[in-house]
């Protein structure tokens, strides 16, 4: 077993249940946690064999250039597109945050975290 761990993926989108972040978006990073057996991988040293952490990295842009009103939508949607792009997936576990969200006050981020 084995872990990868894509870290701090900043992306810039206009997710959000108001107006006004559907308008002027915001800066999200995302952290990306995929759970497979690498043996063979280790062993052969060939991409094929691996859970590719670039292709990975596409669907999560993919996924977060789709609006939403909902970090958990969002969330979702980037695990079960994980999930049917790689079958070797046993466990994965995405943190998306929305830095300095339009609360009201000084707030550095709000964050989900969903895990399947």
């Amino acid at each position: 077993m084995g872990v990868i761990v894509l870290e701090n993926m900043e992306f810039f989108a206009y997710h959000g249940c108001y107006e006004a972040e559907q308008i002027v978006g915001n800066k999200f990073l995302v952290n990306l946690s995929m759970e497979a057996d690498i043996t063979k991988p280790a062993q052969t040293d060939n991409i094929r064999d691996a859970l590719n952490y670039h292709s990975a990295y596409e669907i999560v842009k993919r996924e977060m250039q789709i609006r939403s009103n909902l970090l958990e939508n969002i969330a979702k949607r980037i695990i079960d597109a994980l999930y049917l792009a790689f079958p070797q997936l046993e466990k994965a576990t995405v943190k998306i945050s929305k830095l300095y969200p339009p609360m009201g006050g000084q707030i550095k981020s709000v964050t989900v975290e969903f895990t399947k």
